[in-house]
């Protein structure tokens, strides 16, 4: 296929790769020199902004950080909106069901079919090509994207409404956020009664209390003290807003949901939003005390 992409961050960078080397002709778009040269380098066609990626092409695919930045690309001035071959738009951001249906109404106007495609597994998942794809909107639109959205992980159809997609990855993040503050709670209890880091996460992934925060990211960026797993506290605080924005939308009780986002809340205030949210345990380690690492066999009083 044609396919413009706009937004060579973290995660859209290794997309837009993916597809260039499953042999789709790429038109990009990043305010980055840097990260559109290296497309280049691949066979990748520059565009000077989004109106310009939606002359070239007629399906846009754009990664952004930001319900700000997807609603302009999509609907601000020189945005896909204004494009003269664009005839879908795909949003692989996460911006929640709101600013999807609002967007979607927008582009309508102009017969762009909006697809909502929001992704999760991180930046691992995308360099790898196995994120789980989470796709809403015309059912025929969804299987004519269906082989080029194999390229970057799973893909499945969530349904044709508006925003449903959007739904679906708010849940997933918002458990997400849950297991790290979680895992990081129950761990520092364990240190600050003398266990060993390695060992208790060695323990519950091996019994019931195993979750993706225990199996990825504490042996990879927190017992190490690297907190580089590639996902910024400011981007997960976004989801959890979102997440709690939607449950409050739908009338839905919101006891653990509430707790998980005056933790985010104090982590994006202690770390800032430009940290790796698996600095998550930070704020939660300095007020027992301890330091959780391997390096230090788990006791570090303060």
């Amino acid at each position: 296929m044609d396919i413009g992409f706009i937004g060579l961050g973290n995660m859209g960078f290794p997309m837009a790769r993916r597809l260039v080397e499953a042999g789709h002709k790429l038109v990009v778009f990043d305010t980055r020199k840097e990260v559109v040269d290296k497309l280049i380098a691949r066979g990748a066609t520059p565009a000077t902004s989004p109106k310009d990626v939606a002359d070239q092409v007629e399906t846009v695919m754009a990664s952004l950080p930001s319900l700000q930045a997807s609603f302009e690309v999509a609907t601000g001035t020189n945005g896909v909106i204004e494009g003269k071959r664009v005839k879908r738009f795909i949003d692989l951001s996460t911006v929640g069901s709101t600013m999807a249906s609002k967007i979607h109404a927008l582009l309508a106007k102009r017969d762009i079919v909006q697809i909502d495609c929001p992704v999760s597994g991180g930046v691992g998942g995308a360099e790898k090509g196995t994120l789980a794809v989470m796709v809403s909107g015309p059912k025929a639109e969804f299987e004519l994207l269906k082989p080029a959205l194999d390229v970057i992980g799973k893909v499945f159809f969530i349904g044709e409404k508006p925003g449903s997609a959007q739904t679906m990855k708010l849940a997933n993040n918002f458990l997400s956020a849950t297991a790290i503050v979680a895992t990081s709670e129950a761990v520092v209890m364990g240190v600050k009664a003398g266990l060993d880091p390695a060992v208790m996460i060695d323990v519950i992934n091996a019994g019931s209390g195993m979750n993706t925060a225990s199996r990825d990211k504490f042996p990879r960026a927190v017992l190490p003290r690297t907190f580089d797993f590639g996902f910024a506290t400011g981007l997960m605080v976004k989801d959890v807003r979102l997440a709690l924005e939607e449950m409050k939308q739908l009338g839905l009780s919101m006891e653990v949901a509430d707790a998980v986002g005056r933790l985010w809340e104090t982590v994006i205030s202690a770390e800032g939003a430009d940290s790796d949210f698996t600095a998550a345990i930070k704020p939660i380690e300095k007020k027992a005390g301890v330091v959780v690492g391997r390096k230090t066999g788990g006791l570090a009083g303060k």
